[in-house]
């Protein structure tokens, strides 16, 4: 019985050892890998790493691990690290980043005009994401130029976004987290497309800034927001991103409706200052059909999941142009249809 008892406890003692140097006791000697952060959805991959990816810069990037120290060089990628479930992260942000609410709690190191470059080097950081239209490429070169590695970003229409959520899923190791939110956007997304797209063509001048005027081309999101709620974007063709135009051009162009994004000091009397402002150009149709519209800029100049608020909030008043069509074909028997 003495011989039995030792070989038991010797198998046991052996038992006990495979398991701690297998890791499964408490996992603390496991080192860290991209599922403590998320999960996969099904069907998505974990990325391999090293892995080079190509950015919207057309630059390739090499990545020998999942990143852990990220620092975000604008507001909307601050908020599509967050939605894509990388948040925690951070290490820094672009000044301005205001959403979620975390966001404001990390440390600032400056913004497009103005980069601390010492507190940038100082928190270590093992990725930079940073806003193709939003950082010149000669500060890129001057990041590259201190070892840091840099990954720049761009979304053109709004299905750009869910790629982005899913790319800086792959780049932090959250591909689980980024493509579940990347998957509802693109649900939601269609859901409004199939709503509006179609409906009855409504021309749109959208103001970014209104002393000069400002607006945008078709190379911008905003254009596509538009095009998503059948509208059409009647300075498409500029061929600057945000051309400056003048009085006799937006005549000239005479819109239905002119969407306002402008975000002046005092936030509550932007829309009521800008529209006054445009008062002095009564000609045009969408001021004398009173079609002048407020959206948040948050909520449609950002290159974020936002933007589907934003979005429904521009089909809803282009919809109101169109109930004023049906009301001034019924009241007026000389009114011709726009042409579409």
């Amino acid at each position: 019985m003495t011989v039995i008892r030792q070989v038991l406890m010797l198998l046991f003692a052996l038992f006990i050892s495979a398991l701690m140097d297998s890791g499964d006791a408490g996992g603390e000697n496991r080192p860290a890998s991209p599922s403590d952060f998320a999960t996969p959805a099904t069907g998505t991959s974990l990325p391999v790493f090293p892995e080079t990816m190509t950015d919207d810069d057309g630059r390739s990037v090499r990545m020998t691990h999942a990143a852990m120290r990220i620092i975000s060089l604008s507001p909307n990628i601050t908020e599509l690290i967050f939605a894509a479930g990388a948040g925690k992260k951070l290490v820094g942000v672009s000044r301005h980043s205001n959403y979620p609410d975390a966001a404001k709690s990390i440390p600032d190191i400056g913004d497009s005009f103005s980069l601390d470059l010492e507190r940038i080097v100082a928190l270590q950081p093992d990725l930079l994401l940073a806003w193709h239209s939003g950082k010149a490429r000669a500060d890129i070169e001057k990041l590259e130029r201190l070892g840091l590695t840099v990954f720049t970003t761009e979304a053109v229409t709004l299905a750009d976004v869910p790629r982005l959520l899913r790319t800086i899923g792959r780049l932090a190791g959250t591909s689980g987290s980024a493509e579940r939110t990347a998957k509802t956007y693109e649900e939601a997304l269609q859901q409004i497309e199939n709503s509006y797209s179609n409906r009855p063509k409504v021309s749109v001048f959208q103001l970014i800034w209104h002393q000069p005027l400002m607006t945008v081309n078709n190379q911008h999101l905003i254009s596509d927001v538009i095009r998503v709620c059948g509208g059409t974007n009647v300075f498409a063709l500029s061929s600057s991103l945000t051309p400056v135009v003048s009085g006799e051009n937006l005549l000239a162009a005479d819109p239905d409706a002119i969407i306002s994004s402008v975000l002046l000091e005092q936030e509550e009397s932007a829309p009521a200052e800008v529209k006054a402002f445009l008062r002095q150009f009564s000609q045009l149709s969408a001021v004398r059909n009173n079609n002048i519209f407020f959206v948040h800029p948050d909520l449609i100049q950002r290159q974020t999941t936002r933007v589907l608020q934003g979005t429904r909030l521009v089909c809803e008043q282009l919809e109101r142009v169109r109930s004023r069509r049906k009301i001034d074909r019924l009241t007026d028997p000389d009114f011709r249809t726009p042409p579409p």
